[in-house]
């Protein structure tokens, strides 16, 4: 009978528990079901299809602006670098990653605490200490120094340490281009200011050109060879010469004022006197270099944040493994302050501690694909940031050499346009021509300069742009890319 009570009392439960063993298997197999992949599917872009010529850059020195010979850019690139604050937030950034990866390297090293305790308490009549301490108010006291050291056999922290490095090395390729950004950026600046004095100059001979005209007009109305029509033509082309190097010499203002912004200050750097610049003076490659990759600084981050990616990628699947601790402690504890610090209240211990991951319902799994995730994304970026750079050189080698073309045929057409205003005005003066084929010869010498001082400036603008398509004068060569073996 008390069997048979027993055996029902079982078929009940069991009845109970049956609803229950769906939710249970569910809950065992949640991190098998639908579980995301871990294999890595981003593959690295091998620079040997890129179609790279096989001649190297021609050495650019890393302070490279110090080629135009112009002392006074010299002075303005040092004071953007020392005081822009996209550098600063640049440099910020790579000393945080720095002192991270310190803060992985400590972590390789036992570590020691220390610890107090000094407590009035009420201790429990039923609890450790019986009557007749148990049931009264005393100082409990505890001084103890502990020490851990995680021993890591399976190599977790060392893959931390890997992972800190490599975003640390990011980081200061960070801070390098936005370094070359930032000089070229005010190379550039500068060199519109040269043009805007350039264009001031075409003006300001336009007006004296015009005056001139309007002068020999003038005294062939006077003498009655010449019509007053003419006479009030040349002076409306002569006000509007005016209105010209008005608007050039705002135009100089405009680019003083973004140079100013761009070193970091307001309107007591405006003083900045005319620029003496060599045009021609950097040595550019002539088509895409071998070597494009390995002198541009965000590709050699972009390979540093793989390496970091794929370091984390083994701090995710080595999180599988034990850790294994070393413990001790050392110290006294007592009730009651007086016999706190006597040999009898001394107490000591020492041993190990294990962690073994066994069930978390996939948790593991999913941080594991997550960071596989982040390695095909740091891959991606870094194939982007290729396909960028051979882009931005292409580019910058066909605008130079259009800038060039156009600027020798500019040349010419300026020539040919001189020597027609010339020979206008001289049979104008003569009585040979009208006005009219003057102020025509004009107008085209001075829309002729101003096409050759734009594309003067143009073409140098364009030579600082090729430069930094290919890096400045960073070469990470010591560096090369990194592509990590995927599992």
């Amino acid at each position: 009978m008390r069997g048979a009570k027993f055996e029902g009392l079982g078929r009940r439960g069991a009845g109970r528990l049956a609803p229950l063993w769906p939710v249970l298997a569910f809950a065992l197999l949640g991190g098998c079901v639908d579980a995301p992949s871990t294999t890595p599917r981003e593959v690295a872009i091998e620079p040997a299809g890129l179609g790279l010529d096989s001649a190297a850059t021609p050495a650019i020195a890393d302070t490279w602006w110090t080629a135009y010979g112009d002392p006074q850019l010299d002075a303005l690139i040092a004071k953007a670098l020392a005081g822009s604050p996209t550098l600063a937030a640049a440099m910020a950034r790579t000393r945080q990653a720095q002192s991270q990866l310190s803060v992985s390297r400590a972590a390789t090293y036992p570590q020691v605490n220390g610890d107090g305790l000094l407590l009035r308490e009420r201790l429990s009549e039923h609890f450790i200490a019986p009557p007749p301490i148990g049931g009264t108010t005393q100082w409990i006291g505890l001084t103890q120094a502990s020490l851990s050291w995680s021993l890591d056999l399976f190599g977790k922290q060392a893959a931390q340490i890997e992972r800190a490095r490599a975003t640390a090395e990011a980081a200061a390729l960070d801070a390098e281009a936005a370094r070359l950004m930032l000089s070229g950026l005010v190379t550039q600046a500068y060199i519109w200011l040269w043009r805007a004095d350039l264009l001031i100059d075409v003006a300001r001979d336009a007006v004296k050109q015009r005056e001139g005209i309007l002068g020999l007009t003038a005294s062939r109305v006077r003498g009655g060879l010449d019509n007053p029509a003419s006479e009030r033509q040349a002076e409306a082309l002569l006000a509007m010469a005016r209105q010209d190097l008005v608007r050039a010499e705002a135009d100089r203002d405009i680019a003083v004022h973004q140079i100013a912004a761009l070193i970091g200050r307001g309107a007591d750097a405006y003083d900045i006197k005319r620029p003496q610049l060599d045009a021609a003076a950097l040595a550019l490659p002539a088509t895409l270099p071998a070597d494009l990759l390995a002198r541009r600084a965000d590709i050699a981050a972009a390979q540093a944040r793989i390496a970091a990616a794929f370091a984390g990628r083994e701090v995710a699947r080595k999180a599988f493994y034990p850790d294994i601790n070393l413990l001790g402690m050392a110290g006294f504890a007592a009730i009651g302050l007086g016999p706190l610090f006597t040999g009898s209240s001394l107490q000591y211990g020492g041993g190990a501690a294990i962690h073994l991951p066994i069930f978390d319902a996939g948790t593991l799994r999913a941080e594991y694909a997550g960071a596989t995730a982040g390695l095909d994304l740091a891959v991606a970026d870094y194939n982007t940031a290729v396909i960028t750079a051979v882009q931005q050189t292409a580019d910058a080698l066909s605008e130079l050499r259009a800038a060039q073309d156009q600027a020798s045929e500019q040349r010419r057409a300026l020539d040919a346009s001189a020597a027609s205003l010339a020979l206008a005005t001289e049979r104008y003066r003569s009585g040979l021509n009208p006005q009219s084929n003057v102020l025509d010869a004009e107008s085209l010498v001075i829309d002729a300069r101003r096409r050759d001082a734009a594309l003067l400036a143009g073409t140098a603008s364009a030579r600082v742009g090729l430069l930094m398509a290919v890096g400045g004068g960073f070469s990470s060569s010591s560096n090369p890319a990194r592509n990590p073996d995927h599992e």
